[in-house]
């Protein structure tokens, strides 16, 4: 049976790596290739592959925010994360988002087209590795407090000037980006770090020394 499949990565070397990995599988058709998440938007309407390949960590949006928009607008599209993470906290943000698999980027080439097969045919497929993080944390019990959850330096950025009382419209003039930008970033900050409102991500920003 021919896979249509899309891979949508930060860094145009791992995509040429999967595509090499995948070559010698005729049934893996790679239907679309981007490292932009706008892109990967705009196009799925006409490439519409059954599997996505989908790092976590892309440079306009998060992975975890990405994926939701995908299977928002694409339900029937099976996400698969691709990260270096073993983190429990992005495994499971990316599996409530609607990811149906979960690689690590140091993957084997059978271990991919197997996850590949096992998505598309509406299993759930977790690599080995971090499946022993996820265990360690089920057995611990214990909840996460938000000072370990790692942010990206485009979150840090945000949440400085957002502690500063910097408004949406002054971030987005400071920073070069859009301000329907801003204002994902900062949803995806009060959802990350569990808090409710501004006071949160300031009580949030001063707790890491982001600011004083």
């Amino acid at each position: 049976m021919r896979i249509k499949l899309a891979i949508t990565d930060a860094h145009l070397l791992v995509i040429s790596g999967i595509k090499a990995m995948l070559a010698p599988f005729p049934h893996i058709s790679i239907v679309y290739e981007s490292n932009r998440a706008g892109a990967l938007m705009a196009a799925l309407p006409a490439v519409q592959p059954d599997v996505l390949l989908l790092d976590i960590q892309m440079p306009e949006i998060d992975g975890i925010s990405l994926c939701r928009q995908v299977k928002k607008k694409h339900p029937h599209i099976k996400v698969i994360a691709l990260s270096s993470f073993m983190d429990p906290h992005y495994i499971k943000q990316m599996l409530r988002n609607g990811a149906a698999g979960y690689l690590l980027k140091s993957t084997d080439p059978e271990t991919l087209l197997r996850a590949i097969e096992e998505v598309h045919a509406g299993e759930r497929f977790l690599d080995d590795a971090v499946k022993h993080p996820l265990l360690n944390e089920a057995i611990a019990g214990r909840k996460r407090s938000s000072y370990e959850i790692p942010l990206t330096r485009r979150e840090e950025e945000i949440l400085k000037l957002i502690a500063e009382e910097y408004s949406n419209q002054e971030i987005a003039d400071l920073l070069f980006i859009s301000l329907r930008t801003v204002e994902t970033h900062r949803l995806n900050l009060t959802q990350k770090l569990a808090v409710k409102n501004t006071a949160g991500l300031v009580k949030e920003a001063l707790k890491r020394g982001i600011v004083e």
